[in-house]
């Protein structure tokens, strides 16, 4: 048995299916955070958080990457640890430093900020000569002014080091610009009071369908276990609205670009979900993803292929060569459709989907709820899961029962 050390997590989904997967697979885990009680207040209703499960809960200051490599160390001597990881992209590159320095499994640093920092991870792509949307880094209002005029309206304008789509515009004109980089700029930490990188991207908007490749590599070599396609709006339009896995398209070169691109930022080893856009011209990277995917996609991947990515995940770090082999579940596809908010507002009821023979997990916000304005994937008010055996047909499904839940506000 196995004793892997999580670093800190994500409070969705990967909360839950990373811990899970570990104990699924006969092993343990301890940990280590610097606020236990920030996955606390997102305990799942009627029971405890699935982190809980923990053989060790341990707590450290884990945005001091010094004392941390050395604190865990320390701890390494007295309950030793066999492997080391975390689904949270902004301790990525810190999982990778503590592996190499106890001569753990894992991927290289300097891959994993390159892929999690999209400033960098757009410097690898142009450097390979990969497809992706024209661009350019600024600073301060001056430089993003000068960019966006060298890219043109419309644009896009982003951070290079948040997640979950938070404060990513699209932006049509110089005010639109001006209110996205003063929304920016007033976010100076992230979510785990880490400084932020002042460091903006301006892209060319792109247009056309998206779709997210979803890979293992092993020793340097990918294997691409499928595609899923993505639906987007919420009032900025990048809101992730909806997946199903595999996409009913044709993925042959969506393959080849996501395995392209994650050879461009120095991916070796490890589990990567990398976000394309399949323009008029083909497809083009939007970011690389250095972990599994998050929104449940891996449990759509498991329903239909058996493949279990947070295991996989999991297996790699403590050494293990996983085993890819797809088995037959009877499922064609597997969709997820969210509910996302009309409005910001107190919620006061959400009238739920009918019963339905096809849905195999859902979850709805209660009463009192405090909804956003559905500008990140962070604003969901719940979501609805489905399979179908017939390849291409559960998106359907999925997106008209999230579409009958009906919002009111107190």
């Amino acid at each position: 048995m196995a004793h892997v050390l999580l670093v800190e997590s994500w409070v969705g989904a990967m909360s839950r299916l990373l811990p899970g997967a570990i104990l699924e697979a006969g092993h343990g885990f301890s940990f280590l955070t610097r606020d236990l009680h920030h996955y606390l207040r997102d305990a799942p209703a009627g029971g405890g958080h699935p982190l809980l499960a923990a053989r060790n809960l341990l707590t450290a200051e884990t945005n001091d990457v010094p004392a941390l490599l050395a604190h865990v160390e320390r701890l390494h001597e007295v309950i030793p640890f066999d492997g080391v990881l975390t689904s949270c992209d902004y301790y990525l590159e810190t999982v990778a430093l503590l592996a190499g320095r106890l001569g753990l499994p894992g991927p290289d640093p300097g891959a994993m900020r390159t892929a999690y920092r999209k400033d960098l991870s757009r410097a690898a792509l142009d450097r390979a000569g990969l497809p992706q949307p024209g661009f350019a880094l600024a600073e301060g209002w001056t430089e993003v002014l000068r960019a966006a005029e060298r890219i043109g309206f419309p644009l896009v304008l982003k951070p290079v080091d948040l997640c979950a789509g938070l404060y990513v515009r699209q932006v049509a004109d110089r005010a639109g610009l001006r209110a996205a980089f003063d929304a920016v700029a007033s976010f100076p930490v992230n979510a785990r009071r880490q400084p932020r990188v002042p460091t903006l991207l301006i892209e060319e908007l792109m247009t056309g369908p998206e779709v997210s490749v979803e890979t293992v590599t092993v020793d340097g070599t990918t294997h691409v276990i499928g595609v899923t396609d993505k639906s987007l709006g919420g009032t900025t339009g990048f809101v992730e609205t909806g997946h199903m896995f595999p996409a009913a398209l044709d993925a042959a070169d969506a393959e080849k670009t996501a395995i392209a691109a994650l050879e461009a930022v120095g991916l070796d080893r490890g589990v990567a979900h990398t976000e394309l856009r399949l323009t008029a011209a083909g497809p083009k990277v939007v970011e690389v993803n250095p972990r599994p995917a998050g929104n449940q996609i891996t449990e759509l991947v498991r329903r239909v292929t058996g493949i279990d990515l947070p295991m996989v995940y999991a297996q790699l770090a403590i050494g293990e060569t996983p085993d890819l082999t797809r088995t037959d579940t009877g499922v064609g596809s597997a969709a997820i459709a969210f509910v996302l908010p009309p409005r910001a507002g107190t919620v006061e009821a959400i009238t739920p989907w009918p019963d339905d023979e096809r849905i195999v997990d859902s979850t709805l916000r209660g009463p009192g709820h405090r909804a956003g304005d559905a500008s990140s994937n962070n604003d969901y008010l719940g979501y609805v899961m489905t399979v179908d055996e017939r390849p291409g047909a559960a998106r359907a499904t999925a997106d008209a029962l999230a579409a009958r839940a009906e919002v009111t506000y107190a």
